[in-house]
């Protein structure tokens, strides 16, 4: 359990980090908000209590194809915000981007990649 606390602190606390930095450089906020840090956790995490280097291998891989349909929703976000408000750009954001996952991964199942299947 202890170890739980850890991992949860630490993630939060580079988050909160990276939005207090995103508050004072736009630019710099947003690099750090772009690197993988979330997945680099992740990996290391999983590594750290000794997950197969098969899975930890599925996981990179994977995520790699699941954030190329989100992508398109950091060039929509911005426009629909200054038209439309914060709460109603938000939303419309995660709905196209499940929509676009959706088509997305029903063209990936063509090439034998399947990713909604949990």
């Amino acid at each position: 359990m202890t170890f739980i606390i850890i991992k949860l602190f630490a993630t939060a606390a580079i988050i909160v980090l990276i939005s207090e930095i995103a508050k004072i450089s736009d630019k710099l906020g947003a690099l750090m908000a772009s690197l993988p840090l979330i997945t680099f956790l992740t990996l290391m995490w999983l590594y750290v209590e000794k997950q197969d280097q098969e899975k930890i291998a599925n996981h990179a891989y994977y995520t790699f194809w699941y954030v190329l349909p989100t992508l398109p929703m950091f060039l929509l976000f911005p426009i629909l915000l200054k038209n439309l408000g914060f709460w109603f750009a938000f939303i419309l954001s995660i709905l196209f981007t499940i929509g676009l996952f959706l088509i997305y991964s029903q063209l990936l199942k063509r090439f034998g990649i399947h990713l909604t299947s949990f």
